[in-house]
C-alpha cells in the first residue's frame, strides 16, 4: 500500500500551538541537530521547579528494540501519530509493513519524506485516509499528550481504528498520573517555543478515559523502562 507523503503547506499565523512549535523553534532544532537535549517544562509552574529533560536525539534514531518489540504481531497498516522524524514508520516498514506516520511539524515531515518514508504534515483531528480501516495506531514517545485532552484524543484514534484494530500507546511511570496543563519546550541555551496544551496518562487514567472512548485496554506491559498498554474496541 502506497501513501502519496506530500506536506502541506499552511499559515502559521493561523495554526494552533502545537508541541514545541513556535517561540525559538527548539523542536525543530533539534530534529536538525539529534545530540541535542529538550527539557518540557510546564509554562505555569513554579520557577524553581525542575523541567523534563527529553533525549531528542532518540527521535532520529533507528528503532531501537523495545520499539521493535512493540510492533511485533502487528499487520499493516499501522499509522503512527506524532511520528517525528519517523522512526516507528521506518521500523514497521522494515518488518514489510504498509505504514504511514502523521506530524504537524513541517521540519520534521521534511526530513522523514526525505528519507523515503510515508509521513504527511497534518494533525490526527484532520481528515485521513483509511478512516476507520487502520489494523493499528501508536502513540508512543508520550503521544498521549498530543492536544492536551486525551478523553478526545483516545476518541479520534477509535474513529481510525478498523472494527478488529489496535492502538498501542505509551504511558506514564507513574500508573496515578492524569495531569493536563499547558506547557513549552525549551533548549539548553534558554531557547523556548511557544505555550502549548499537553497531557500525561498513566495506566489508572487510562483505564477510565479508553471507557469513554469505547475502547478497553487489553493488555498493559513495562519493558526497558517504558509503560505500554494495548487498547481494543470495547
Amino acid at each position: 500500500m502506497t501513501f502519496l507523503a506530500q506536506p502541506d503547506v499552511r499559515d502559521a499565523r493561523f495554526e494552533p500551538s502545537t508541541f514545541g512549535a513556535g517561540g525559538a523553534e527548539p523542536y525543530a532544532a533539534a530534529l536538525r541537530n539529534a545530540e541535542n537535549v529538550l527539557y518540557l517544562r510546564r509554562a505555569r509552574s513554579e520557577p524553581h521547579a525542575e523541567p523534563f529533560p527529553i533525549d531528542a536525539g532518540r527521535w532520529s534514531a533507528d528503532a531501537d528494540a523495545t520499539d521493535l518489540r512493540l510492533l511485533a504481531g502487528l499487520t499493516g497498516p499501522v499509522l503512527d501519530i506524532g511520528c517525528g522524524p519517523g522512526r516507528m514508520v521506518r521500523a514497521a516498514m522494515g518488518l514489510g509493513l504498509s505504514a504511514l506516520g502523521i506530524d504537524v511539524s513541517a521540519t520534521a515531515v521534511r526530513m522523514a519524506v526525505d528519507s523515503g518514508l510515508s509521513v504527511l504534515r497534518r494533525s490526527v483531528f484532520d481528515p485521513m485516509p483509511l478512516e476507520g480501516a487502520w489494523a493499528a495506531a501508536l502513540l508512543v514517545d508520550g503521544n498521549i499528550g498530543i492536544g492536551g485532552d486525551p478523553t478526545a484524543l483516545l476518541v479520534r484514534c477509535a474513529a481510525l481504528l478498523a472494527p478488529d484494530g489496535t492502538l498501542l500507546v505509551e504511558l506514564s511511570q507513574d500508573p496515578d498520573t492524569d495531569d493536563r496543563y499547558e506547557g513549552t519546550i525549551e533548549d539548553s541555551s534558554g531557547g523556548r517555543s511557544a505555550v502549548f496544551p499537553w497531557a500525561e496518562l498513566g495506566l489508572t487514567g487510562l483505564r477510565g478515559r479508553a471507557t469513554e472512548a469505547g475502547l478497553v485496554v487489553a493488555q498493559d506491559w513495562r519493558l526497558d523502562g517504558r509503560w505500554f498498554a494495548r487498547l481494543l474496541r470495547a
